[in-house]
Order: structure tokens, then C-alpha cells, then sequence
């Protein structure tokens, strides 16, 4: 059966910020927790959402930086990030399982090797070096607040869409809005993934790690390769499953939701 949101919880991080969180299914019962990623909010993972049937809830991190959270603030680190996780996986107890989409992949496994988890999924999780090549273009973008060019940025260097594929997102005037103003945090997200020193570990504290990696991204830069530096990690550190999606590249949560989240489902019943 289809879930469906019943309502928002918000949780204070401190330094003035704050965190919210979409809830579907029964609220206070344990179940999965997704964290999406770069370019991405809560909204855009509620068709994967009412889709995931296997588990009592559904809860979907709005992550710092996007409405209606609050602020990145100073000092934002990728430890930032796992920290509010943390919190929230306190709050929530009983989670089941932790579910994260690339940078966001990255944040879930890293909260694994700080709690203890029954299972941890990433879809493509991202790790340094990725895009760092951009990360001068983008900060300059930022002084402007042209964010026109950092969603440009962010889809042609980064996700390597080319000229005709990204004017077709911009011909979607509510799209590429949405696209412009989810870009704000995109380099201090980027800069903070580039500082961080790859772990040695990831999903030290979980019983069980399954990776998710799109067919057409598979092996392949920028988000195949990110993947597989990721799965070295993983691997050394728990029990782990790789899965790929067929006939699908990054933005599956977009373009193959019902897919996604029968996928999601499937791994459920797995553990």
C-alpha cells in the first residue's frame, strides 16, 4: 500500500540552525530514514517515498540549507552533516534501516561508522576527489549569487549533461528554477566533500551495507568510478551488497521512482 505523508518533525543542530523532516507512513513507528544528497530536498524523494511499502515510516531528511531548514552556517564541514544525522537517528528510535542518495549516500555510511545500524544503503555515494575541478567556478558563481550559472555549473561539469540536454531543463521554467535555487549550498556542500579526508572505513557499525549503483553509470566517471572507491571502503568494514539499477544513471529517484522504491522494498525483505 502506497504511503503517504503525515506530518513534519523539525530538530534544533545548533549554531541557529535547524532541521526538518518529512514523515510518511506511521510517525512514530521505527523504519527508514533517507538522506538525499547535492541539488536535492526532501520534495524531490517523495515519489520514492509513497513507493516504499516494506517498512511502518518512511522519514526524509530535509538536510541544512534548504527550506524549510535552516542555514549551512559557519564552520560546515561534512562533519557537520553526520552530526545532524546522528541526532536525528537518536531522535528516531529504532530506525531500521538508513537509506542515503550520492553526497548523501556518503553522509549515511559515514553515520554508520558512528551508529550502530541493522542496514545502510547508498545510492552512487560520492567521495573526494569529485568535482573539485569546479570548485573555483562555483565559488565565484556564489559571490555573485548567479545561480543560473551554478546549476549550469553543477549539471554540465559535474553530472556531464551536454548543451542540448541542459537547455532542455532550463525550457522547464518551475524546473530550473527549483534546479537554481537547490544550487545555493552546492559548493559549500562540494568544498566541505573535498576537505574531508577519505576514511579508511565506512559502515564500520553496520550490520549489513548494500550499494546501489545505476546501470548506465556503471564503471564510468564521474559517479561509477566515485562508486567504486566508495565500495573499497565499505567492503573492508561489514557485511556487503552491490545492486545496480537497470536503464538507470544518477537521477533515478527523478526519472524511475516506482523502480527505485521497488528496489528499496526488495532490500528490505532481504536483510
Amino acid at each position: 500500500m502506497e504511503q503517504t505523508i503525515q506530518n513534519q518533525k523539525k530538530w534544533s543542530v545548533g549554531g541557529g540552525s535547524w532541521v526538518t523532516a518529512d514523515v510518511y507512513g506511521e510517525p512514530d513507528a521505527p523504519g527508514l530514514v533517507v538522506v538525499p544528497g547535492a541539488m536535492s530536498d526532501a520534495h524531490a524523494w517523495r515519489h520514492v517515498a509513497t513507493a516504499v511499502d516494506a517498512w511502518p515510516s518512511v522519514t526524509v531528511v530535509n538536510r541544512r540549507g534548504r527550506t524549510p531548514s535552516g542555514p549551512l552556517t559557519d564552520g560546515y564541514s561534512l562533519r557537520t552533516e553526520v552530526e545532524d544525522l546522528g541526532l536525528i537517528l537518536d531522535e528516531c528510535a529504532g530506525t531500521q534501516a538508513l537509506f542515503g542518495w550520492s553526497y548523501g549516500g556518503l553522509i549515511a555510511l559515514l553515520a554508520a561508522n558512528d551508529s550502530s545500524l541493522r542496514q545502510v544503503i547508498a545510492y552512487e555515494p560520492v567521495i573526494r576527489p569529485f568535482g573539485s575541478h569546479v570548485l573555483p567556478d562555483l565559488k565565484a558563481a556564489e559571490e555573485k549569487a548567479d545561480w543560473e550559472a551554478t546549476a549550469e555549473i553543477v549539471n554540465r561539469r559535474i553530472a556531464g549533461l551536454d548543451a542540448a540536454q541542459v537547455e532542455t531543463l532550463r525550457a522547464d521554467r518551475q524546473g530550473w528554477a527549483d534546479l537554481q535555487r537547490l544550487s545555493r549550498p552546492a559548493h559549500a556542500e562540494l568544498a566541505a566533500l573535498n576537505a574531508a579526508p577519505p576514511p579508511h572505513e565506512l559502515a564500520r557499525r553496520a550490520d549489513r551495507a548494500d550499494l546501489i549503483v545505476g546501470q548506465c553509470n556503471h564503471g564510468t566517471a564521474p559517479y561509477g568510478t566515485s562508486f567504486d572507491d566508495v565500495r573499497q571502503r565499505v567492503a573492508r568494514a561489514t557485511r556487503t551488497e552491490v545492486h545496480v539499477l537497470p536503464g538507470q544513471g544518477h537521477m533515478a529517484h527523478l526519472q524511475a521512482p516506482a523502480e527505485l522504491g521497488h528496489l528499496l522494498n526488495g532490500l528490505a525483505t532481504a536483510r
